[in-house]
């Protein structure tokens, strides 16, 4: 058996799973966790894959692996290799200025959705480096080099070789690296930081990006997480992915680069030499964390209330951007909760009300999309939720089905390892198991409630 290894190093920890490369069964797998904030210094990353990888068993007799780690992420290294400050993350929301900056310096949206598929947002690792520029200007001059989090990773393990390497998915996230044209953008690398740093080497779909120092495993490019995500669930073209992790996600599979000078779509590139428009929120399994944390349950519980309630929960509703929000672009915005009545001042209602929230911020993704999805998957950690599971087709309008619950990002990388040894042109078919569909009616005037809300 040929072993194969996937990582998803996230926002708030490190899982690894080893596959068989051939069917992709599972064999044994490992996680460890993350610091919480919004900046992390890149060896906590690397000490929890380490700490996941033991716990796996180790990689001995593994491969090739791959990494999939979150996307966004500022690492600034030296000329030595070592990391000049804390890494910013994707929810470090402190370069909002220098995103409206940067739109208006260029000549607008529609130039900055011409030349990356996508308007720049706090988010975005351009932003990142603007701010940097400004706010730290002795740490912007020590800057030799700027990659992200799967590609310092993938640097790591191969024992920091003299290039960094990345691919078209995760690099399509930084704001200087066209989709379109398949070509870094340094003029707005000079725009950002008044300079430009070294980058890393963007590797192809199944392109190797060099050997793990310890083991001699191959290592396959690496991607962003969202990309790995669509390997990892065996997305196809006419699919929409609704993921619920710390962030909220809905993308769709394209045989064209999108380029939405409104914003609301990022023109990604995917794992796969194909092309991901997505739309992101900031506030998404973290919602159902604060309202259990406020009701003092656990999540079991918070989804038995959010069930017992009325569809609609009688007119609560809650906007739910409790860390600002990105769709819409909102950075300063906090969470409300409207229509509070005795009637509704129950444990019950403001479950309901969160899940609801929560999931009408993603339809809202969904539709911006602009494509009528064949299928509607959805995943994440929030997914394991039953109230998520059956209250989404209220709020969507349409069925959902709910593929089997996996490390879909771990798994998207290993079938990425896996493609890198198999020299064909397309990644592995992988049996995903079983997927349960979920159906009911829309919630009359859930979203029209919410959309008024929100705009209190």
């Amino acid at each position: 058996m040929t072993l194969v290894a996937g990582v998803d190093s996230s926002t708030q920890s490190c899982k690894v799973v080893i596959r068989d490369a051939e069917s992709g069964a599972l064999v044994r797998e490992g996680r460890a966790s993350h610091p919480g904030g919004t900046e992390v210094h890149p060896e906590h990353w690397w000490t929890a894959l380490q700490s996941a990888i033991e716990q796996a068993g180790g990689l001995a007799d593994v491969a090739a692996v791959s990494v999939g780690a979150q996307q966004h992420g500022m690492v600034c290294l030296d000329e030595d290799g070592e990391v000049v400050r804390p890494a910013l993350l994707w929810n470090d929301t402190r370069s909002a200025g220098a995103a409206t900056e940067l739109i208006a310096e260029l000549g607008g949206p529609k130039a900055w959705a011409e030349a990356v598929g996508s308007v720049p947002v706090a988010s975005f690792t351009v932003t990142k480096l603007r701010w940097l520029a400004r706010n730290e200007p002795d740490n912007a001059r020590r800057t030799r080099s700027v990659c992200l989090p799967h590609d310092w990773l993938t640097w790591r393990l191969a024992g920091r070789p003299d290039a960094i390497t990345t691919d078209r998915g995760d690099a399509s996230g930084t704001g200087y690296w066209s989709p379109a044209t398949g070509e870094y953008r340094t003029d707005l690398l000079e725009l950002a930081m008044g300079r430009v740093p070294e980058l890393p080497r963007v590797l192809g779909p199944a392109e190797q990006a060099g050997t793990a120092e310890q083991g001699g495993a191959l290592l396959a490019p690496g991607t962003g997480d969202n990309m790995a995500a669509a390997l990892g669930v065996g997305m196809r073209p006419g699919d929409v992915v609704v993921s619920i992790g710390t962030s909220g996600t809905a993308f769709a599979v394209s045989e064209a680069p999108s380029a939405d000078a409104s914003g609301g779509v990022a023109g990604f590139a995917d794992a796969t030499g194909r092309y991901l428009p997505l739309v992101a929120t900031l506030n998404a399994a973290r919602v159902l964390d604060a309202a259990a944390g406020m009701l003092r349950v656990t999540p079991q519980e918070l989804s038995d209330l959010a069930l017992r309630a009325p569809s609609g929960a009688d007119g609560l509703v809650l906007v739910p951007y409790l860390e600002g929000e990105r769709t819409p672009n909102r950075p300063d915005a906090t969470g409300s909760l409207h229509g509070l009545r005795l009637a509704t001042s129950t444990p019950e209602h403001l479950a309901r009300a969160a899940v609801e929230g929560m999931l009408c911020g993603l339809a809202d993704a969904l539709d911006a999309l602009g494509v009528e999805p064949q299928r509607v998957l959805l995943i994440g950690g929030g997914a394991r939720s039953e109230a998520v599971r059956r209250i989404a087709p209220t709020v969507f309008g349409r069925p959902v089905l709910v593929p089997t619950p996996g490390e879909y990002v771990a798994d998207g990388a290993a079938k990425q390892a896996a493609w890198l040894l198999s020299g064909e042109p397309e990644a592995p078919v992988w049996d995903t198991g079983a997927t349960e569909r979920y159906e009911a009616d829309a919630t009359p005037g859930l979203r029209e409630r919410y959309h008024e809300a929100a705009q209190e």
